[in-house]
C-alpha cells in the first residue's frame, strides 16, 4: 500500500524510457520466459480456469484456443485512453475468444465466437512489427489473459527485428498469477479493467464466482511489478497500472468498493478510467434474466461512482 499524498500530474513523468522487454532480451531472460511459456502449454494453467489441456498438442480448453493465437484485428486505435491513443493512435491486437463469459460484452462477436486468422508466433510478431511502422504509440494486446505464453513466444521474435514500443498489457483482470510472472520484465503499461466486487454478481454475469478475488490478486501483483502509472513530457503513458471500471445499472455499491481498495490497498495515486458506455448487449438486450442491466446506467449512476472514487481517495481520472 502507497501512503503517498495526491500530488499533481507532473510528479508521475518519466524519462529516459525504454521497453522493459529490451532488459530481458539483452540478458537472456527473454529466451528463458519461452521456454518456460511452452512448458506451461503442455498442461494448461495460463488462467484461473486451470484446464490443464495440452495446447502444445492443440487441445483446447474454456477459451477454445489452441498452439496458437486467433487474431480478430489489428489496427491504430483511436478510441483508447488519451495517454494510450495520443496523435497516432494505439497499436491495438485483438486477440479471439476470452476466459470470461460475460453476458453483457460488447465483443462477443470475438470473444464469445471463433473469429480472425491463426498466428503463430512469427506472424504475431510481425503484426507488432507492422503497428510499429504505422506509427503506433504502443503495442495493445487486448485480452491476453489466455495466450500469455504465445505472446512471450512472438515477443521473442519481435524484439530481436526492431520492436521498440511500450508493451500494453489489456485485460479484464481474470489473470493466473503464473502468468503475470511469466510477462514480469516484458509488460510496461497493464490495463486491467475490474469488473465486480461481489462473487454473486460475477457468477451471474461473467460465469467465475471467483473474478473478484482473482481480479484483487491480480491488479496486486502487476502494481508490483511496475507501479503507478508514470508518462512521457509527451503525456503518453510509459510505465505503470491503469484501471477500468464499466459502470453498470445498479452496481454503484460495488463500484465503491473496488475504488476503496484500490486506494488503500494498491496505491491512491492509481490512474483510474471510469467509463460510461455500457450498453446492452449479447445476451443482455431484451432477455427479462437479466432485466436489472438491461438499460444503459443513469446519469447519477455515472455522477455517483466518480463520487465514490474522490471519496475513497482516488484522484487521477481519465473522464471520458
Amino acid at each position: 500500500m502507497s501512503t503517498t499524498d495526491a500530488r499533481s500530474a507532473e510528479s508521475f513523468l518519466i524519462e529516459d524510457f525504454e521497453p522493459a522487454y529490451l532488459a530481458a532480451w539483452r540478458s537472456g531472460e527473454l529466451a528463458a520466459k519461452v521456454a518456460a511459456a511452452r512448458e506451461e502449454l503442455h498442461s494448461c494453467l495460463a488462467c484461473p480456469r486451470d484446464c490443464g489441456v495440452d495446447r502444445m498438442a492443440d487441445e483446447r480448453g474454456v477459451c477454445h484456443v489452441g498452439r496458437h493465437t486467433l487474431v480478430a484485428s489489428a489496427f491504430p486505435h483511436f478510441g483508447e485512453e488519451d495517454c494510450l491513443r495520443g496523435t497516432r493512435g494505439s497499436g491495438t491486437i485483438f486477440f479471439s475468444f476470452c476466459n470470461l463469459k460475460c453476458v453483457f460484452c460488447q465483443n462477443w462477436d470475438i470473444s464469445q465466437a471463433p473469429a480472425g486468422t491463426e498466428h503463430d508466433a512469427e506472424a504475431l510478431a510481425r503484426l507488432m512489427l507492422r503497428l510499429q511502422a504505422a506509427g503506433c504509440h504502443n503495442a495493445n494486446l487486448v485480452t491476453p489473459e489466455h495466450v500469455a505464453p504465445q505472446i512471450v513466444e512472438a515477443l521473442a521474435t519481435a524484439v530481436p527485428a526492431g520492436l521498440r514500443l511500450p508493451l500494453v498489457y489489456n485485460t479484464s483482470a481474470y489473470d493466473g498469477l503464473a502468468s503475470l510472472r511469466l510477462m514480469e520484465g516484458l509488460v510496461d503499461i497493464y490495463m486491467p479493467d475490474f469488473k465486480f466486487w461481489e462473487p454473486e454478481t460475477a457468477r451471474r454475469l461473467a460465469r467465475a464466482h471467483d473474478y473478484p478475488a482473482v481480479a484483487r490478486a491480480a491488479i496486486t501483483e502487476m502494481h508490483r511489478q511496475v507501479g503507478v502509472l508514470r508518462v512521457g513530457v509527451d503525456g503518453l503513458a510509459r510505465r505503470g497500472v491503469l484501471v477500468r471500471h464499466l459502470v453498470m445499472p445498479g452496481q454503484t455499491a460495488q463500484a465503491a468498493a473496488i475504488f476503496t481498495w484500490l486506494a488503500e490497498e494498491i496505491s491512491p495515486d492509481t490512474y483510474l478510467n471510469i467509463m460510461a458506455q455500457y450498453r446492452p448487449m449479447h445476451r443482455v438486450a431484451g432477455n427479462e434474466r437479466y432485466a436489472a442491466i438491461d438499460r444503459r446506467p443513469r446519469r447519477d449512476e455515472i455522477a455517483a461512482a466518480y463520487d465514490a472514487a474522490r471519496t475513497a481517495g482516488l484522484w487521477r481520472f481519465d473522464e471520458r
